[in-house]
C-alpha cells in the first residue's frame, strides 16, 4: 500500500470509483451529468474506464520500488488523458459544460495526487 497521504486517497479512489463504476455504471455516469438513457451504449463505456481505474488502483497495491513508480506514471497519463478528452468534449459540444468540467477537474485532481505521490517517492 502507498505510504503517503496522496498515494492512500489516490489508491483507494482508484478502487472505489472502478468498483462503482462498474457495478453501476449508469449511475456514475449521472454523477457527472451524463444521461445514460440517452446513450444505453454508455454502460458499456463507463465499464470500460471502471477496470482502467481498478487496474491502476491494483497496480499500486501489488508493486513496489520502480514498478510502482511506473504505475503513477501511467496513472498520470491517464489522468492527464481524461483531462484533454474533457475539454475536448466541452469544445465540441458532445458533453454539457457541467460534465466537461468536472469531468476535466477531477482527472485534473487526480494527476495531481499522482505527481504528489510520485514526488514523495512514495515507491
Amino acid at each position: 500500500m502507498p505510504a503517503s497521504t496522496p498515494g492512500k486517497a489516490l489508491t483507494g479512489t482508484r478502487l472505489t470509483i472502478g468498483l462503482v463504476a462498474w457495478v453501476a455504471p449508469d449511475t456514475a455516469g449521472r454523477i457527472f451529468g451524463l444521461d445514460p438513457g440517452a446513450n444505453p451504449q454508455s454502460a458499456y463505456l463507463g465499464r470500460l474506464f471502471a477496470v482502467r481505474d481498478a487496474a491502476l488502483g491494483v497496480g499500486l497495491l501489488a508493486t513496489t520500488g520502480d514498478s510502482r513508480r511506473l504505475w503513477w506514471q501511467l496513472g498520470i497519463a491517464c489522468d492527464l488523458f481524461d483531462a484533454a478528452a474533457g475539454v475536448l468534449g466541452g469544445r465540441n459540444g458532445s458533453l454539457s459544460k457541467f460534465s466537461a468540467t468536472s469531468a476535466t477537474t477531477v482527472a485534473l485532481a487526480a494527476a495531481a495526487m499522482g505527481a504528489a505521490a510520485l514526488a514523495a517517492d512514495d515507491t
